[in-house]
Order: structure tokens, then sequence, then C-alpha cells
């Protein structure tokens, strides 16, 4: 695997000491967000193949890899004009992620409210059918540049379990539509318990269609899930690895809302996952 970390996780600084920041701490890859991590322009008409170009190559030289450029909108926003934005600046996204020497873009699916917040209303047709048009207007952007859009689905969102996922997936039916696995974003209090079974039915339906991993972890409190370092919560990282490992070698695994202070004790326990090939 080649583990990562969300750039905007780090302390907010330069291009150049960023990049050096990342390689220090032994990360291999990263997920960027341009305008989370940079005091640069963020509406669409404002990225350029020179400034694309100019982040990639400081991450290519110290053998860093721009694993999934961010670009999380509300792909469903509720004013038509908010979403028109949306879709234009994740395009314009996909436009330029070769310059960035990128292949995928990522987001979540939206949400019925602006504010993204959980709630219930998305679990109906309507949404995940919102989802699947916007999704496919994506689709054909990515399919003209020769990229991928990367779908991180949650139950914060309509495409909010493997079933869902499934629907998507089929109704826009085309390779350049990857899945980024959030697997704790599947997972409620209600459902934790029953982890390996929803994990299960996702690698079944949908496992070849993983691009990237997210890697989070969570405990029960007070009748709620809670953040916890990576390998000291209620994730099955064994069970996640046992399929993983073997079919997706070099898989990169981005750490997500890591605490910094975690972060060697989390690097330590992903690595005795590793079944990358000896020979590459």
């Amino acid at each position: 695997m080649n583990i990562g970390i969300r750039a905007h996780d780090l302390p907010k600084q330069s291009l150049d000491d960023l990049v050096a920041d990342v390689a220090r701490r032994g990360l291999g890859s990263v997920q960027l967000a341009p305008s989370k991590s940079f005091v640069i322009p963020a509406p669409p008409g404002s990225l350029t193949p020179g400034l694309a170009y100019r982040i990639g190559s400081a991450f290519r030289h110290h053998d860093v890899q721009i694993a999934v450029l961010g670009c999380y909108v509300n792909i469903i926003h509720p004013d038509p004009d908010e979403r028109r934005n949306a879709l234009a600046r994740f395009k314009e996204h996909l436009r330029h992620a070769r310059d960035f020497g990128c292949g995928i873009v990522g987001t979540e699916t939206g949400n019925v409210h602006p504010d993204i917040a959980y709630t219930e209303d998305n679990f109906h047709d309507a949404p995940l059918q919102a989802v699947i048009d916007s999704v496919k207007e994506l689709v054909v952007e990515a399919e003209r540049f020769g990229v991928i859009v990367g779908i991180e689905p949650g139950v914060n969102h309509p495409v909010y379990s493997p079933e869902t996922v499934t629907r998507l997936l089929d109704s826009v039916d085309s390779p350049n539509l990857q899945i980024i696995f959030d697997p704790v974003n599947f997972l409620t209090i209600d459902n934790y318990a029953r982890q390996r079974d929803i994990f299960r039915e996702a690698f079944e339906s949908w496992g070849e269609r993983i691009a990237v991993m997210h890697a989070k972890d969570v405990c029960a409190e007070n009748g709620a899930l809670c953040p916890a370092p990576v390998g000291q919560g209620l994730l099955d990282y064994a069970f996640l690895f046992d399929w993983l490992g073997p079919r997706k070698p070099h898989l990169n695994v981005i750490l997500d809302e890591v605490e910094l202070a975690d972060l060697e004790e989390v690097m330590k326990f992903l690595n005795r996952f590793r079944h990358d090939a000896a020979t590459l």
C-alpha cells in the first residue's frame, strides 16, 4: 500500500514547505484539495495549466504522488445556480488533473440540504437520481480528458450503502467512474456490529471499482460513533485488508482526519497489512 494523507490535515504552509513536510513524515501520497491547502482563488476559471504544473512538479520532486485531486462540492445542491457552479468547478479540476500529475478527481455525493449534514431526507429515489444525473455529466467530461471521477459514498449522502453504490455504478456504466472507499462512512451506531456483512457486500458487488481507500476509525460512546485513532477503534482492518491486500497492490490508503500526534503509530499499524508484490 501507499500510505498518504489529506494535505489539508497538515498545517497550512507554502507549497514547497508542505511537500517537504509530507516527505519528511514518510508519507508517499496526498489527497490534495488546492483551495484548502493554499491561498489561491477557488471559483471556476481560476485553475490554469501553469498553476497545476507548478504544484504537481513540487510533489514529483519529492516523489510524492497526488493520489486524488479533491474537489468536494455538493453535486446536488438544492439551489440550481449553486449546483451548476459546483459541477463547473469539478469539471475544471477534471480538465487540469493531468497537469497536476493526477488521474482521479474526488467528491462525495452531495446532500439535499446546503449544509451537508446527516439527514434521512437523502434516503429516497429522487436524491439518488439527482446524484446519478450529476455524475453522468461529470463522467462525460472525465472521458474526454482520460481521467477518473472518484465518488466517496457515505451515510451523510444519497449514496449511503453498498446497494446504492451499485445502483450508481450500474446507472452511469463507465470505467471512468471509480469508488473512493471509506469503510467508516458506511457505519452507524445501529450497524457497526455487522460491518463484515456490509463490507463483504461492497467487495462482492463493486470491489473491483475501488481505486483509493480512506483510513480512519471509530469508537462507540454514549449511543453514538465517535472518532478514534486508526487501529484503536472498532473498524475491522484485518478483515478489510484480507480482501484488499492481495487484490489491490500498492493501493493508495489516505489517512482522513488523522491527529498528527498519532501519525507514527497509525503508520506502523497500517504497515502490518502490507501485501504489495515484493518484485515491484
